[in-house]
């Protein structure tokens, strides 16, 4: 006699049954399972980075899907390979995800050869997010450097969306040569209908360039800070934490209320390769998102 065996069912598991929390490590671990999605447009932004629009597949899961500003996914090539990127779109927009990659290897190379209708993997989001609650009724700085500006382009979607429950929000940008500066093209908007303040600078402006040349740190003396009534959030190379964030101690800015991402560091998302981790820290896990005050004191960080 032949034993049947019922099939399992996941989503008879009582976790199942809830709206997941993605800062949690015992829930992130229930979003092991991909999304056919299909890439539906493809924008060159500069040289080494195009911004990718992809929606998932089928329209049950694309509604499903929830994000918040800060978080990541797994993005799959078939046959290829997978990497981690941020996201960098709204998380009111239901029709596709918008992620911004830069060509530096394998991966990302092949990325960059497909045409709008090829079918890839989303896995995901994964990570800790910018805590856009807690910022409610104050004002915010968000200050990215080179393509550090795509995951901030999330909380900036997201304070136009509340645009009530904030206070002044100062955008500080900047990049090695004007060429590498990042959706340029929505600054203005950002300016008139957002009511966004944005500073820019490059260190090599070149001949004939009107706009500040220098490093970002030097876009502090063109602002006051609030110290009282400000929250501050900075993406970009590690090696720029240290100081920006030196700058705004100086200011008075409290520690904990400068928040940074570490989403270089990301890799399998799931903190199994334990490429990610810093000391007794995944940042997959735990982060990407942590407030200064943890990172200075996690060596190796930045």
């Amino acid at each position: 006699m032949s034993l049947k065996i019922p099939r399992y069912d996941i989503n008879l598991e009582p976790s199942m049954s809830k709206h997941p929390d993605f800062n949690r490590k015992s829930i992130l671990m229930h979003t092991q399972s991909g999304f056919k999605s299909e890439i539906i447009a493809i924008v060159p932004l500069t040289a080494h980075e195009k911004l990718f629009h992809i929606r998932i597949c089928d329209p049950c899961e694309r509604e499903n899907f929830a994000f918040l500003p800060g978080q990541f996914v797994m993005l799959e090539l078939p046959g290829c390979g997978e990497v981690p990127i941020s996201i960098s779109s709204s998380s009111s927009n239901k029709e596709f995800i918008a992620l911004c990659i830069r060509k530096v290897g394998k991966v990302t190379g092949m990325l960059h050869r497909l045409k709008p209708g090829t079918i890839v993997g989303i896995r995901g989001p994964f990570g800790t997010h910018f805590p856009m609650e807690k910022m409610v009724g104050h004002n915010i700085l968000l200050i990215a450097g080179g393509l550090g500006i795509v995951p901030l382009r999330s909380p900036i979607y997201w304070v136009n969306e509340h645009r009530s429950d904030y206070g002044d929000i100062t955008v500080m940008y900047g990049a090695k040569e004007p060429g590498q500066i990042l959706f340029g093209y929505q600054f203005e908007e950002w300016r008139r209908i957002y009511g966004l303040n944005i500073l820019t600078i490059v260190q090599n402006a070149g001949k004939g360039r009107q706009g500040k040349e220098g490093i970002i740190t030097d876009l502090f003396d063109d602002i006051d800070i609030d110290s009282d009534n400000t929250f501050a959030v900075v993406c970009g190379p590690p090696v720029m934490f240290k100081f920006v964030c030196a700058h705004l101690s100086k200011s008075g800015l409290p520690r904990q209320r400068m928040f940074v991402s570490l989403e270089r560091r990301m890799h399998c998302g799931m903190g199994k390769c334990c490429r990610c981790n810093v000391g007794s820290t995944f940042t997959c896990l735990d982060g990407p998102v942590f407030d200064y005050w943890t990172v200075m004191n996690l060596k190796e960080a930045i």
